[in-house]
């Protein structure tokens, strides 16, 4: 029997439609589990450092959304490599020097577990930070969205909240939504599936048809 060459596993990254993998951290609020969220939607992000200037521009704009997340039952769940006496001291900071108060708990993972379950390391931009990670989980702890930023590049909060708009809208209503959507705005009517019903669809009252494949109404 010849030789098997083997290699080290890599772990594999989290994608839209897993289950969010469980996590037990020690946070700025104590220690928290996924478990705890359950019933929740949670958005976790991944910063790549304390006292940094866009990762502070960062948590305050994330702070100046928070009472809208909880207004559409989402929790705000912040993480880096970053030692819980760090976190303590730069929120602490933050707040000092601003005046804006960081609500919503921040992960002190040094050892870089969750930030590695959740593919939050990519080193080819640092092995020892995490990059700028969104996860929308759902309140059947499910895996809805994720969006990766470079370590250059600050979030836009408004796209984090017409997305989370977006996903709950389609939830409710069976039905996506078109780019640029926000509440309000119609909603795509899901296309038919056979030509029967595609030739129904153009003589289907109550939306506005463009085409048989596309379609739009209000919700």
């Amino acid at each position: 029997m010849s030789d098997q060459v083997t290699t080290p596993s890599t772990p594999t990254m989290p994608r839209i439609g897993d289950k969010a993998p469980d996590f037990e951290a020690v946070t700025t609020h104590g220690t928290l589990k996924l478990e705890d969220f359950k019933g929740k939607w949670l958005v976790l992000f991944s910063h790549p450092a304390d006292f940094t200037p866009v990762c502070t521009t960062e948590f305050m704009a994330f702070q100046e959304i928070y009472p809208e997340l909880k207004k559409r039952g989402v929790e705000l769940l912040g993480l880096s490599v970053d030692s819980l006496y760090s976190h303590i001291a730069w929120v602490r900071n933050i707040e000092e020097k601003t005046g804006v108060k960081i609500e919503f708990p921040v992960i002190a993972d040094l050892d870089m577990k969750v930030a590695s379950k959740y593919g939050m390391i990519m080193p080819q931009q640092s092995s020892t930070e995490a990059v700028r990670a969104v996860f929308v989980i759902d309140d059947k702890q499910i895996i809805r969205a994720i969006i990766y930023y470079p370590m250059s590049a600050g979030r836009n909060m408004d796209e984090i909240l017409r997305l989370i708009d977006s996903l709950q809208t389609t939830d409710k209503h069976g039905t996506p939504t078109p780019a640029n959507w926000r509440p309000g705005m119609q909603v795509i009517v899901p296309p038919p599936k056979t030509a029967e019903d595609a030739a129904k669809r153009m003589q289907e009252q109550g939306i506005e048809i463009v085409d048989w494949y596309l379609s739009k109404k209000n919700v």
